[in-house]
């Protein structure tokens, strides 16, 4: 019996030493074979070189030179409206009167008081000056007309304060309050903009500070406005916001047509000059990172036993302006170079590739999506 439980549990060690015997053998000769990587397949484009105007697309929004919203100085109820919602008003039209009937009482009183203290001022001063009263009697009259008369200011100037007025000529938009609506100080009555002439707000990166000042012309095209409006560059912030490198411009136009509304979205084209020479690629060709913007160039290559292979080389780039699926290399790209358009994400520096151009990417200047 145990002769047979001996030679079983040979068996079994025998077996085990042939198996890992051949899988030590497969494992040798999988670590003596070099795999490589299937290539990848992309698309890809001829880069041109083109001659662009000198313009920069940017997008900016509409703001108003002059724009409040029209609020309640002092609480009380609101006893009359002079305007309607839309209406162009001239800048001290009269906008909304609070009920004043309380202070014109006080108005009243305080006026009588003025008057008792006026007429005791000028029978002290004829006393005092025949020496009949003392001076500090005078003085004591002095000051009391002084007082009566600063309580009647007062008075007044708080009935003004209840008379709203436009504190400069605009459009006003719409009316938030009614007659005989009670008002707490600093409520929102209707909002009030100056739109003629409009300020159009936008950013551009900071290298192009040096080709923008003031006077430059820009256009801005919208939905909303039907035609472009023309005007110019007005000012340049004096920083650059330290998260995006971008700097503030604000442009300024005549808005004769008024089309143009605070607040509106709207597309702007600079003047920059005379044309340029640049390297055309589509926008999609474009791996943009913080380090630096690049592309993947193909070419041929080599591997490290020396077999030919088609393969891509990273290239950073500098960047120009855009027009519509395309943008402008400055530098770091030679026209007839092949780039690839679509596929970078996956691409490393080496990697092989197979072109396939049977789709493309949109790549052109006046692209006009369908609707979906």
């Amino acid at each position: 019996m145990k002769k047979r439980l001996l030679l079983m549990l040979l068996i079994v060690l025998v077996v085990i030493a042939l198996l890992g015997a051949f899988k030590y053998s497969q494992i040798k000769t999988l670590m003596s074979q070099s795999w490589e990587a299937p290539p990848e397949a992309v698309t890809t484009v001829l880069a041109r070189q083109e001659s662009w105007s000198g313009s920069l697309n940017a997008v900016g929004s509409v703001a108003a030179v002059n724009g409040v919203t029209v609020a309640a100085d002092l609480p009380g109820v609101i006893s009359e409206i002079h305007f309607t919602s839309g209406q162009n008003v001239a800048k001290g039209d009269v906008l909304v009167r609070l009920d004043t009937r309380q202070e014109q009482a006080q108005l009243a009183a305080a006026q009588a008081q003025r008057e008792l203290a006026r007429l005791a001022l000028q029978r002290n001063e004829g006393l005092a000056q025949k020496g009949i009263v003392a001076q500090a009697s005078f003085d004591q009259a002095s000051a009391e007309f002084k007082s009566a008369d600063a309580r009647v200011g007062e008075i007044q100037a708080t009935i003004a304060r209840k008379t709203i007025r436009a504190p400069f000529t605009g459009v006003l938009g719409i009316r938030q309050v009614n007659v005989g609506q009670y008002v707490a100080g600093g409520a929102p009555l209707v909002s009030l903009q100056s739109i003629r002439p409009a300020y159009v707000n936008l950013t551009v990166p900071q290298q192009l500070m040096s080709q923008l000042r003031p006077g430059t012309p820009i256009e801005v095209t919208s939905d909303a406005l039907g035609a472009p409006e023309n005007g110019r560059v007005s000012a340049l912030d004096s920083v650059v916001d330290e998260a995006t490198r971008n700097v503030r411009v604000q442009a300024i136009f005549d808005n004769a047509s008024g089309r143009l509304r605070p607040g509106m979205y709207v597309e702007a084209k600079l003047s920059q000059g005379g044309a340029s020479s640049v390297i055309v690629v589509p926008t999609s060709a474009i791996s943009y990172a913080p380090f630096g913007d690049s592309v993947f160039v193909v070419e041929d290559m080599k591997d490290p036993k020396g077999k030919s292979y088609r393969g891509v080389r990273q290239q950073f780039v500098k960047l120009g302006g855009t027009r519509g699926d395309q943008v402008g290399v400055l530098s770091g790209l030679k026209p007839g170079e092949e780039v690839v358009t679509s596929g970078a994400f996956k691409l490393r520096p080496g990697a092989a590739v197979i072109v396939n151009n049977a789709v493309q990417p949109s790549n052109s200047a006046t692209p006009k999506p369908e609707n979906s």
